[in-house]
C-alpha cells in the first residue's frame, strides 16, 4: 500500500510539473483580503497590483499566484489607482491624494514622490502611461493631463501640466479622464473619458484632442486601457466585460470587434494587461457595502 501511495504522489507531483511547463497558469489568483484593488501592471510574470484604499502594492507570480506585499499600505495616506512599470520603477497614481510615487519594482523602497495639486482637493489622479521623454497622468476631476520628464536614462525630471483641448470636453463634478495608454512611438495618447462614454487621441505636446469614432459603439463604464498593436482593449467596470476594437491607421476610428465576458468571474473589472497571449484584469468589487472585508482577485480571461 505504501509503495502504492508513493506512486501516485510522484505522478501527482509529475502531472503538475508538466501543467505547469505547458503554460497552465491560475484562472484566478487570490490577493489578500480587504486589499480594494484598482490597478494592475504586468512585467514578465509578474503581476503588480495597487490598492486604491491604502496605497499597498502587492507584487505576485502569474505562474503560482504566490505573492507579497511590495509597499505596505498607509490608509488614509496613500493611494494606488493606476500603475505603469518603466525600466525596473512602478509609476503609481495616487488618487484622491493628488500626487504619484514612484517604487524600485524590486525592492519596493520609495524613490520618488511628485505633487501635482496642493492642496489636494478637487482631483484623482487615475491612470498613468509612460513614453521615451514622460510619463503622463490623468487627473479624473480636472482637464488636465501631468507630465513627469524623463532623461534618456529614465530618470525622473521636470513636472509640467498640460490642458487639455480641442474635442475634449469636460464635465464638472464627474468622472472624467480615466484609462491611458501610449502608441508604440510615445507620439500620440489615447484616453478614456468615463461619464461622456468617449475615446480621444491626445497630442502630448499640446494637449490636443480628437474624437475617436466608435462607429455607434455604447462606451459605458470606460476605465482601463490596453493597446496591443492596432487593437485596443477597454474594460468596462460595472459591465463586467472588456470591449475590444480594431484602431484604424490614423487612429482616426475603433471598430468594435467583440466582448469579453467572463461569468462568475468578473467582478466590476477595472484594469487590464497581458503576459504574452493571456489577458488579466483585477476585480476591484466596487459597491460592496463592506469593501473593507471582502475577497479579491486577479482574473485570467480565456
Amino acid at each position: 500500500m505504501r509503495r502504492a501511495i508513493l506512486l501516485l504522489t510522484a505522478l501527482l507531483a509529475f502531472g503538475a510539473s508538466a501543467a505547469l511547463a505547458q503554460g497552465v497558469y491560475p484562472k484566478k489568483i487570490a490577493l489578500p483580503n480587504a486589499f480594494a484593488p484598482e490597478g494592475i501592471e504586468i512585467k514578465n510574470k509578474t503581476a503588480y497590483v495597487g490598492s486604491v484604499g491604502t496605497g499597498a502594492i502587492w507584487a505576485g507570480s502569474l505562474r503560482t499566484g504566490e505573492g507579497r506585499l511590495l509597499v505596505e499600505g498607509k490608509p488614509n495616506v496613500t493611494s494606488a489607482t493606476g500603475i505603469e512599470y518603466d525600466r525596473g520603477k512602478l509609476w503609481v497614481s495616487g488618487a484622491r491624494f493628488g500626487n504619484a510615487r514612484v517604487y524600485d519594482a524590486r525592492t519596493g523602497n520609495e524613490l520618488y514622490a511628485f505633487q501635482f495639486v496642493n492642496p489636494p482637493v478637487g482631483t484623482f489622479i487615475n491612470d498613468a502611461v509612460a513614453t521615451k521623454k514622460g510619463v503622463y497622468f490623468t487627473d479624473s476631476q480636472r482637464p488636465v493631463l501631468y507630465k513627469v520628464a524623463l532623461s534618456g536614462n529614465g530618470r525622473p525630471g521636470a513636472v509640467t501640466t498640460i490642458p487639455l483641448g480641442g474635442d475634449y470636453m469636460h464635465v464638472a463634478g464627474q468622472f472624467n479622464l480615466n484609462g491611458i495608454v501610449a502608441t508604440p512611438n510615445g507620439k500620440t495618447l489615447i484616453a478614456v473619458q468615463s461619464f461622456a462614454k468617449k475615446l480621444y487621441t491626445i497630442d502630448p505636446k499640446t494637449g490636443v484632442a480628437k474624437l475617436i469614432d466608435l462607429g455607434g459603439y455604447d462606451l459605458v463604464n470606460g476605465d482601463g486601457l490596453l493597446l496591443h498593436g492596432r487593437t485596443l482593449y477597454v474594460v468596462q467596470n460595472r459591465s463586467n466585460q472588456v470591449a475590444v476594437f480594431e484602431l484604424s491607421r490614423d487612429l482616426t476610428k475603433a471598430t468594435f470587434l467583440r466582448a469579453i465576458t467572463d461569468p462568475g468571474n468578473l467582478d466590476v473589472p477595472t484594469t487590464i494587461d497581458r503576459a504574452g497571449s493571456r489577458l488579466y484584469v483585477v476585480n476591484a468589487r466596487f459597491g460592496t457595502t463592506t469593501p473593507t472585508d471582502q475577497a479579491y482577485h486577479i482574473v485570467r480571461l480565456g
